[in-house]
């Protein structure tokens, strides 16, 4: 829709009108939520970007208030039905650490497992049906299948062996029933998880063929400065434990992410922003979201976790499966091509079905399924990494279990402000394009994110004013 100004009465000198352009195409499927991206741009530059979250809050937090201590790992898995399980990990830990349980051996293992059953069976589906059709001209999965058949037969039986696995152990593969505080509810056979071992063998190698294909991809230019910001365990690739690193030299436990990373609430979005300081907390501002034109931070500087901070952090630690299949696919770390994070996502799949066939190999059945946990008083903190990125939980319970206190700090909504200033860069740098390329072009831009915001179907509807 274009708009001008009425003209000026008789007699009035003319003076310059500015032109406002406002495109609002169908909503975007292929992420998870809903939301709308708002462009201004004014005398060729991009005035502002933002990424409006209108999906409604869900209020888990508030949920697990007067919960017991047993009962988070259940409520989070319904948060998400695509990485339930990277909820119930962090709540683990976090309520684990309160009631000073280490979980280890077999049981530790079963943990494991089941995350790499996740990466898997989230990573296929977001590169196969979600990203694949952006760079094979399709707008959708079903068109692919019709142009690309093998492409998403392959990504479907890759998240076929992911599901399973998780189905397994954890009982069914989505929100899964099977973790509990100090282990699980019932331990596998050795003989059901041996039984995987050939489906995890193909996913490894389609995976890896993926991955080479993907290199042959044309992808556009584009570079994010952002901090990246992960998990890290020297001497493995880091999943279900390790410590907060990033790029900038930070390397804290989990229990000090709240001094590091702020969440604050912006005008424009249900969802709120995050930012990664010096380690001082900075002033509190409620309103803070109204200073800038796009960041609405306070203090600190927007950062990146998911695919991109893992390899960028922790590739010296790949296994020689996913470390050969990263060098085949031209992979150096660190990566800040955005659009190239759908190879890192297959290097993953690749090192999540190796790892799961040597946890398989390795694996005993534990004497009992989980350990004995009584309830205390205290506060724990708990940091895993979901297919997207860091997921951190923090509990406080009182000397009956009963939770007073919940936070939970979802990896998309950490990226945010980051995915609003990745866009900001690839409209100026773009601004020739006609409109309803440069709108692809973003939409394209936001799903190398791969956000999920929620179960939803569509997520972005696109407005772009210039004046």
């Amino acid at each position: 829709m274009t708009t001008f100004d009425p003209p000026a009465a008789p007699g009035t000198p003319a003076v310059p009108t500015p032109r406002t352009t406002t495109i609002e195409p169908p909503p975007l499927t292929r992420v998870e939520g809903e939301g709308r991206l708002v462009i201004q741009i004014r005398d060729g530059r991009v005035e502002q970007a933002r990424l409006r979250i209108f999906e409604p809050p869900r209020f888990f937090e508030a949920l697990l208030r007067g919960r017991a201590f047993t009962e988070p790992p259940d409520i989070t898995s319904r948060i998400c039905g695509i990485c339930p399980v990277a909820y119930q990990m962090s709540a683990l830990a976090a309520i684990e650490q309160i009631c000073a349980v280490e979980v280890a051996g077999p049981l530790a293992d079963l943990r494991r497992l089941v995350y790499c059953g996740e990466w898997i069976e989230s990573h296929a589906l977001h590169v196969f049906l979600l990203h694949l059709p952006d760079f094979l001209g399709a707008n959708s999965a079903l068109e692919l299948a019709s142009t690309h058949r093998r492409h998403v037969e392959r990504g479907l039986a890759l998240k076929k062996a992911g599901n399973e696995l998780i189905r397994v152990i954890a009982g069914r593969p989505i929100h899964p029933i099977n973790a509990r505080v100090g282990g699980w509810y019932r331990a596998p056979r050795r003989a059901e998880l041996t039984a995987l071992r050939p489906a995890l063998e193909q996913a490894r190698e389609i995976a890896h063929e993926t991955a080479l294909f993907a290199a042959t991809l044309d992808y556009p230019d584009d570079h994010l400065d952002a901090p990246f910001l992960a998990l890290r365990a020297p001497g493995t690739y880091a999943i279900e434990r390790g410590r907060v690193a990033a790029t900038t030299g930070l390397d804290i436990p989990p229990g000090e992410f709240g001094e590091h990373v702020r969440e604050y609430q912006v005008p424009w979005s249900n969802a709120l922003h995050a930012s990664l300081s010096d380690g001082h907390r900075p002033a509190s501002g409620d309103d803070a979201g109204t200073a800038g034109a796009d960041a609405g931070s306070p203090d600190g500087t927007s950062y990146l976790c998911g695919p991109l901070a893992r390899f960028a952090l922790n590739a010296a630690w790949l296994a020689p499966a996913a470390s050969e299949t990263a060098a085949a696919a031209g992979l150096r770390a660190p990566e800040r091509n955005p659009f190239r994070s759908i190879l890192v996502r297959c290097v993953e799949m690749v090192y999540a079905a190796d790892e799961a066939i040597r946890i398989i190999d390795r694996y005993e059945e534990p004497d009992e399924p989980a350990l004995p946990v009584e309830p205390r008083a205290g506060t724990g903190h708990g940091a895993t990494e979901a297919p997207r990125g860091l997921l951190y939980h923090r509990y406080t319970t009182d000397a009956a279990g009963t939770i007073l206190d919940a936070r939970i700090v979802p990896p998309t909504s950490q990226n945010q402000r980051a995915i609003e200033e990745d866009l900001r860069g690839v409209v100026e740098r773009h601004l020739g394009l006609p409109e309803p390329d440069l709108t692809a072009l973003c939409e394209r831009t936001i799903r190398n994110y791969d956000p999920c915001i929620s179960c939803a179907t569509h997520f972005l509807t696109l407005d772009i004013t210039r004046a």
